[in-house]
């Protein structure tokens, strides 16, 4: 099975990078399923039901979010109805839609679980013991799985990395925007990514404009982010998994950038 995961896809520059690079993505590695976080698709915070159905539209199979779950209230109309998006699974009992799903494309199957942090993050329910609960649900449903935990710290998420070896069969991190450079195949058979980055302007901090963030750095005072319109730059993973066994054979990173991009 070849899969490809989108890091965190930020407002409507990273929609657009989205819509130019997919075609050619799939050209390239003929992935059988993809999925993305988008988390911050919606003006830098949240997501609508039309920009999940954009999503889809341009081949997106499953979405992942993450503590920006609920910052857009549209989300409350329909998650609890759309099947191939997911919110952290640790959030706390109740919470409205789903940790994990099974995603279903091309004849393959791809479990896919979210997580959340909570160093440097919002203290909800532990995420460790959370995906050893969702881990034994999967059991002989899926051979295949895909966790992205939506974190802070880099100690955290290479603590799920090992915690998840030969469990899952690929453990990738979101949030921090910044693609790590620890792309490597776990002795039990996982593909680990500290952290995939992110999907919009490169010429912003972050995805955003950076003439707010620099004032808010400066002086400590309240300023208001918005979604920066430069040129792009798009981060993503493509992992290929033995589907009998559910173990990695392959993790590669993919880096692009909209003024330089290419691919043979």
């Amino acid at each position: 099975m070849k899969v490809i995961f989108i890091g965190d896809i930020v407002g409507s520059t990273g929609r657009k990078a989205i819509k130019e690079t997919l075609p050619r993505l799939k050209s390239k590695y003929t992935p059988d399923i993809i999925i993305a976080n988008a988390e911050n698709s919606a003006s830098g915070r949240g997501i609508t039901r039309g920009i999940a159905r954009q999503l889809f539209e341009m081949g997106v199979h499953g979405i992942t979010m993450g503590n920006h779950t609920w910052d857009n209230k549209e989300i409350f109309e329909f998650i609890d109805d759309e099947p191939r998006m997911i919110r952290p699974a640790n959030f706390p009992p109740d919470t409205p839609g789903r940790g994990y799903t099974i995603i279903k494309a091309g004849g393959k199957q791809l479990g896919i679980v979210n997580l959340q942090g909570r160093t440097f993050l919002p203290a909800i329910d532990c995420p460790f013991r959370k995906v050893d609960e969702i881990m034994d649900e999967l059991k002989g449903k899926v051979n295949c799985v895909l966790v992205d935990f939506h974190a802070e710290a880099t100690s955290e998420k290479i603590a799920m990395g090992w915690h998840l070896d030969g469990r899952a069969s690929m453990v990738v991190g979101t949030h921090t925007h910044v693609q790590s450079n620890d792309d490597t195949l776990l002795p039990g058979g996982t593909a680990y990514l500290t952290d995939t980055g992110m999907v919009g302007s490169y010429e912003g901090v972050l995805g955003m404009q950076r003439d707010a963030v620099l004032y808010k750095f400066q002086t400590q005072l309240p300023a208001r982010f918005q979604v920066c319109e430069g040129k792009w730059h798009f981060h993503a993973v493509y992992v290929d998994i033995d589907d009998q066994t559910g173990r990695a054979k392959k993790i590669e990173k993919i880096r692009m950038y909209e003024d330089e991009w290419h691919m043979e």
